[in-house]
Formats: C-alpha cells, sequence, structure tokens
C-alpha cells in the first residue's frame, strides 16, 4: 500500500523512471525527500520566454510568407 491523494492505495507496478527510497536513507532532521531519479533520462533545458517568443515571431512570419504565396496562385 501507499499513501497518495487519495489516501492508502495498492502499490502500482513499478516504471521504467521509478525508483523507491529506504526510509531509513531519510535524512530524520529534516525529512528532505528532494532526491534525484536516477531513472530519469538525461536534463531537460528550458528556454526563457524571449527565446520562445522570437521563435514564435519567426513562425509567424514563415506562415505569414507561405499564406501569401498561396494567396497569389488563388
Amino acid at each position: 500500500m501507499r499513501l497518495s491523494s487519495r489516501g492508502w492505495t495498492p502499490d502500482k507496478t513499478d516504471s521504467p523512471k521509478s525508483w523507491s527510497v529506504d526510509a531509513k536513507g531519510i535524512d530524520q532532521t529534516t525529512f528532505d525527500l528532494s532526491v534525484i531519479n536516477p531513472n530519469g533520462g538525461e536534463e531537460v533545458t528550458h528556454r526563457g520566454p524571449d527565446a520562445i517568443m522570437e521563435e514564435i515571431a519567426a513562425l509567424d512570419a514563415e506562415s505569414a510568407e507561405v499564406l501569401a504565396g498561396i494567396r497569389r496562385l488563388l
């Protein structure tokens, strides 16, 4: 059984990204549970808002060119 937001639920099968921590290995003074998943794969680097906005603007400009080409064909 495991504790979830819905109370105690039956254990679920582990997936390749699952990991378990022995309760004895948890720091008893801080109860810090911020462990790094050893099966989590590579770290994801997120782009900043400015980079995302620049890409959106570039894609919008590209779409506008394509639409203009289609209009010329009509």
